[in-house]
């Protein structure tokens, strides 16, 4: 018997589809309707749409463009009772009132997911281009102002971060949480994978992951769910590919496409993200836009900007969604806000939130660290901190810290911030190819307990010098504490090292550390992340007495930070430094958390 071809099995399928609606967990003062945006090489993309309830003329719109939006939950989870639309955002619609503020929402599925066709391609030609048609779609509806700014958080806030890069017509303002400027940073570090180099295409995003239909779902949404049955994981092959300058990466570095965008940007990233870790080059991103921006800066993990934790606020800031809907106004309605909200505004290490112009600030001064000679064990079993989920996923086969080659200042007559991207090149020796190397900066407090404040990891060969991308940092060491610098072959709670079981060697280095010149002191208010609490606690462990006095290099010290400026009242005098007021000053208090 002949088969019958696949679209006509599917479009049978679907006609024999209950479509009766069933009641929909439409939002309190939405309209909603469905819509499917054809693309330019060929998909079809669902689209969740909601409008203020009973508004006819045009509205802003608000896009969020994402895999996790299907309407029975996709893959194995898939409830064919769902309800619809997806309440992934429903955080957003009640907390900042976006309908009753009269704003529109699309949500719209990227292809592969949900009730769209094709496959995923992790932000690669594909969904840039799902990600341009949602957009100029939205601007171009006759009941859009013609306006569009992007929301989300993860994946969808780099879909955002894809959207600045590539610039679509109607995108005026972007709202990303917990990004990656790079999508092969988000993966490697130069070679060195994180576990999600091997699991994120194949574990979260393979045949049917995001599949998935409701009973009360369109004919159309079925057979679009139902193709993606079809293997996509050939057009992934490139994620698994080490190689940072092939096409499959290039295509993703959204720091390149990225750069001179004038597409207003608010975005957040955490010190200890393991999803969406910051040494993925959100920082390089950010500063490569040259229109108005917004950063939260802080010592937390992959959370919302009003996401709790028990009774506390997860980055320990309030006032998230009033800042977002003062961005959206000012960009989207063309509404000057009477608050001014400072471009950065950044978590110490103490847990203090002040303000920034920039960041790094633009008094960070180099301060340089030459290594100790040695040699470490390349063999995969040493961890680079005692808290685990600070790694970003590694092969977890650590059963020891502090395993490699030290160099530990003298205690320190002053305190000394990092505030930036350090810098470390190592000279190594290696025996053999694609020799792990991996470089660690700690904290270590008078007790010998040493606290990672930033990491980096390379592969290297032969006759090469190792430059090891590192981790930004906002750290300030307290007077009589040590900085402690160690190169290792491993952190294995944060990237599954393939290791070559030999000793490299190290014939010395450098560690650049970027180093606040001017004090500064809390100006904004804002409580400690509880991340950050459970990281002071969890992370130390004991460097030995006899390690510290061997590793000791007389010299290391930081040079001491000078007071701010004075500005005399009524002078009109700025002051030279980058601004942070008194606690006093804003009614902000330090908190408690230092060592």
């Amino acid at each position: 018997m002949p088969r019958l071809p696949l679209l006509i099995l599917l479009s049978l399928l679907a006609l024999a589809l209950p479509v009766a609606t069933a009641p929909a967990a439409v939002p309190a003062g939405a309209d909603y309707t469905e819509a499917f945006i054809p693309t330019a090489d060929g998909q079809s993309l669902h689209a969740d749409v909601l409008r203020p309830k009973g508004v006819t003329g045009p509205v802003p719109v608000i896009a969020i463009v994402s895999p996790y939006l299907g309407h029975s939950g996709g893959g194995t989870s898939a409830d064919p009772f769902a309800e619809k639309p997806s309440d992934r955002f429903k955080d957003l619609f009640d907390g900042a009132k976006v309908f009753q503020r009269g704003y529109a929402v699309v949500m719209v599925d990227l292809r592969g997911s949900g009730g769209s066709t094709g496959c995923l391609d992790i932000l690669g030609p594909g969904e840039q281009e799902d990600i341009r048609a949602a957009v100029e779609w939205a601007a171009k509806q006759p009941w859009s102002n013609g306006r569009v700014g992007m929301y989300g958080k993860s994946y969808d806030g780099n879909t955002g971060v894809a959207g600045a890069a590539i610039r679509p017509k109607g995108l005026h303002a972007v709202v990303g949480q917990q990004v990656v400027g790079d999508r092969y940073s988000g993966s490697y570090s130069n070679g060195v994978r994180y576990l999600q180099s091997v699991a994120y295409p194949g574990v979260s995003y393979g045949p049917g992951a995001e599949a998935g239909w409701t009973e009360s779902d369109s004919p159309q949404y079925a057979i679009n769910s139902l193709s993606h049955n079809v293997d996509c994981q050939a057009g992934l092959a490139g994620h698994y590919n080490p190689d940072k300058n092939t096409e499959f990466w290039q295509t993703r570095d959204f720091v390149k496409k990225g750069k001179g965008s004038t597409v207003p940007f608010l975005m957040t990233t955490g010190f200890v993200d393991a999803n969406t870790n910051i040494g993925a080059k959100a920082i390089d991103f950010y500063n490569g836009l040259a229109g108005e921006k917004r950063l939260w800066l802080g010592w937390w993990d992959h959370v919302r900007g009003n996401d709790m934790v028990g009774n506390k606020l997860a980055m320990g800031r309030a006032g998230w969604f009033d800042e977002v809907m003062r961005f959206y106004d000012k960009h989207l309605k063309q509404i000057e806000p009477s608050v001014q909200d400072p471009a950065v505004v950044v978590q110490g290490s103490d847990g203090a939130w002040r303000s920034e112009q920039s960041w790094p600030p633009a008094d960070a001064q180099d301060f340089s660290i030459p290594l100790n000679e040695g040699t470490y064990r390349d063999d995969g079993r040493n961890n680079g901190s005692n808290d685990d989920a600070a790694g970003a996923g590694g092969s977890g086969n650590g059963d020891r810290t502090g395993d490699g080659v030290w160099t530990i200042s003298p205690p320190l007559p002053h305190a000394a911030h990092v505030a930036g991207i350090p810098k470390a090149t190592v000279k190594a020796l290696a025996q053999v190819a694609d020799t792990n190397l991996v470089l660690n900066v700690y904290d270590i407090a008078p007790n010998n307990k040493a606290t990672m404040i930033t990491r980096g990891a390379t592969l290297f060969d032969p006759l090469q010098s190792a430059d090891v991308p590192m981790y930004p940092s906002e750290w300030t060491f307290q007077p009589g504490h040590r900085i402690g610098v160690l190169v290792s072959g491993s952190n294995s709670e944060a990237w599954v090292h393939t290791p070559t079981n030999t000793q490299p060697q190290v014939g010395g280095g450098t560690v650049t550390l970027p180093l606040l010149r001017v004090k500064r002191t809390s100006d904004q208010p804002g409580a400690p992340a509880p991340r950050l609490g459970t990281y002071r606690q969890k992370a130390p462990f004991d460097v030995a007495p006899a390690v510290i006095t061997a590793a000791t290099k007389a010299g290391i010290v930081p040079p001491a930070q000078v007071d701010p400026p004075v500005t005399r009242e009524g002078s009109g005098d700025a002051p030279a430094s980058p601004p942070a007021a008194s606690a006093a000053a804003s009614g902000a208090a330090r908190s408690g958390l230092v060592a």
